[in-house]
């Protein structure tokens, strides 16, 4: 791999601060709410040289995707890796980490209903590449538990898939950290508990 020169790195390293910036705008105020001025002020940089390495509010949210993708695509890799783990087990261990995330505000909040964004997104190979590859992995473990029982084998993969990307954006856990009941882990716990296993009695 050629090294990368000094004006490189600096670029980088500002890049990653910008990246890092709106990530955290976006779980704290959404990506309505966020501005681009707000992103400039925050990494202390003019706004004209944030557009030299983002042009849109847009692109601004999609690198913060793309960022998230890999760290899950990371953690869904690790979980491979465990080959003694069954994949309900490993489906727990992703919820888990997603729910995680999002209790340590560092889950961007992207409105469900926008098309310059939605454009954006389907515009970004390294975002459809990385959601390919998770949803892939996922898609595996799923239909393996429905197999072997773990999963209620009526219900489509797909409604399984989106259950737990919702768990991204769920809201249950920030009412429950504002409350002030319960810490993180139980939280974490709380919301597995509901999401796998329903709410149903079950004696």
């Amino acid at each position: 791999m050629a090294k990368l020169s000094f004006r490189e790195q600096v670029l980088r390293v500002r890049e990653d601060a910008i990246v890092q910036s709106v990530n955290r705008l976006l779980a704290e105020k959404g990506f309505d709410l966020m501005t681009v001025d707000e992103v400039a002020a925050d990494v202390g940089i003019a706004k004209a040289s944030l557009y030299k390495h983002f042009p849109s509010k847009e692109a601004l949210a999609a690198a913060a995707m793309v960022r998230l993708l890999q760290r899950a695509a990371a953690v869904v890799e690790q979980q491979a890796a465990r080959s003694e783990a069954a994949p309900f087990d490993r489906l727990q261990a992703v919820i888990r980490w997603t729910l995680e995330v999002q209790l340590a505000g560092e889950m961007p909040s992207l409105p469900s209903q926008n098309s310059t964004l939605r454009a954006e997104l389907m515009g970004n190979r390294e975002y459809i590449d990385l959601l390919m590859q998770v949803s892939d992995r996922l898609g595996e473990w799923i239909v393996a538990a429905q197999g072997d029982g773990s999963i209620d084998g009526r219900l489509p993969p797909e409604v399984v898939l989106y259950t737990i990307y919702a768990r991204a954006c769920d809201p249950v856990p920030s009412f429950l950290k504002a409350g002030g009941q319960f810490d993180d882990g139980e939280i974490v716990d709380l919301v597995m508990r509901t999401c796998l296993n329903g709410i149903a009695r079950r004696d």
